[in-house]
């Protein structure tokens, strides 16, 4: 330790301390975190706002010790599933389009959608940074279809609402799903949990 052997069982380890054990730097292991939140409408998925605005930061303020930030973003209006968590390695990777993390989104539209236009979106939607590529789209069942399911797993900015806008749809209602095999079971709006040991592990599998 510093280059000193510590044998004091009691003694305190700093920060600015170095252990080795064996030849080897031992790291303290770090309690990672992962929240799951339905995130509610009118709400920044940033950890501030110069604004004021509310943040999703707000809502678990207090009740979580740690130091967590979101995956990814969710636009203010656009609701559902967002991840929050202080295992930057994961976060990262999530994040990364060549993971493909696959997120389903419910639509409502202004109007109904048509058969053209779905396959338009089918193919490939060119937008102005380039195709929007996405990998399943339908009509949801017992809508007049102008209620939407769509997949993506490219993570544009605006990507969703960006697709339907440029077809002449706007978008009423914008909820995210699925996001890398987790959904919102039990989850109501605006409130969150921690993952079970078992979708962490999930989740890491998936990338």
């Amino acid at each position: 330790m510093n280059r000193k052997i510590e044998i004091n069982p009691a003694y305190e380890v700093k920060k600015k301390d170095t252990i080795k054990y064996n030849g080897k730097i031992l790291r303290p292991e770090k309690k990672y975190v992962y929240i799951l939140m339905n995130k509610p409408k009118n709400t920044m998925t940033t950890t501030s706002d110069e604004k004021g605005r509310r943040t999703v930061m707000d809502i678990v303020e207090n009740k979580i010790k740690k130091r967590i930030y979101p995956v990814g973003r969710l636009d203010r209006n656009t609701t559902g599933l967002l991840l929050l968590t202080n295992d930057g390695d994961l976060a990262k990777k999530l994040s990364h389009p060549s993971h493909k993390v696959k997120k389903r989104y419910h639509v409502v539209l202004d109007e109904p959608v048509s058969e053209e236009h779905l396959e338009i979106i089918r193919k490939g939607l060119k937008l102005e940074d380039g195709i929007a590529q996405v990998d399943d789209i339908d009509w949801i069942i017992d809508s007049d279809n102008s209620e939407i399911g769509i997949e993506v797993h490219i993570g544009k900015n605006r990507i969703i609402r960006r697709i339907f806008e440029h077809l002449g749809y706007k978008v009423e209602r914008l909820d995210r799903v699925y996001y890398g095999g987790l959904t919102k079971k039990n989850l109501p709006r605006g409130w969150f949990r921690d993952l079970t040991e078992k979708e962490v592990i999930m989740l890491k599998h998936f990338i």
